[in-house]
């Protein structure tokens, strides 16, 4: 590959193969060159520093997950059936990161630990998304919430052991199912927009 060809994409893939590869602690500026055939200047080019590249990485992983939970926080429709479907599809992008490959969740666990700021930014688009459902439902007259903004927050802090990576070592228990079931029912009743669908 030449220098000049470079693109911050190209940058990030390769350094998702060294953390995947060596792991966190192991990896390096220098390792992401090797695997992309150019100097580690031509990375610094693209991301000042180490810190910076780890943080773009981490912000990549993280809209892999926001993406499709923002397509169904942006569709019309029953807010009901959207938040069971958002919330829903959080909890298994989650448990399928985690369970599917943990080697590569636990280093991203490692570098979410380093780029708190990252983390904390894509939390509050999660509940920005929820914000936006609940608004939603309030205004179809299928929630009741006084403020959005306040049950945003407290349905991504009540379903938090379904989707906060802490708690990752739960999601292969086989009540997990049922567990999430329950506080989903329950969150859904405790807007108003509850209706049985099994």
């Amino acid at each position: 590959m030449t220098e000049s060809a470079l693109t911050p994409e190209q940058i990030l893939e390769a350094a998702e193969e060294v953390l995947r590869r060596f792991g966190p602690a192991k990896a390096t500026v220098v390792d992401v060159a090797r695997v992309l055939g150019v100097s580690h200047g031509s990375v610094y080019r693209h991301f000042p520093s180490k810190a910076a590249l780890r943080e773009a990485v981490a912000e990549r992983w993280l809209a892999r997950i926001a993406g499709p939970l923002e397509a169904i926080a942006a569709e019309a429709g029953p807010a009901p059936e959207r938040l069971r479907r958002w919330l829903t599809r959080l909890v298994e992008a989650k448990r399928h990161k985690a369970l599917d490959d943990p080697e590569l969740f636990a280093t991203y666990m490692a570098l979410g630990a380093e780029t708190r700021g990252v983390i904390l930014a894509h939390v509050d688009h999660l509940v920005a998304q929820l914000t936006r459902i609940i608004a939603d439902g309030v205004a179809q007259d299928e929630f009741t919430a006084a403020d959005p903004a306040i049950a945003g927050r407290a349905v991504f802090d009540a379903t938090s052991r379904f989707h906060k990576p802490a708690h990752a070592a739960e999601w292969s228990d086989p009540s997990i199912d049922a567990a999430f079931k329950g506080v989903l029912t329950l969150v859904l009743a405790g807007l108003g927009g509850f209706k049985n669908s099994d």
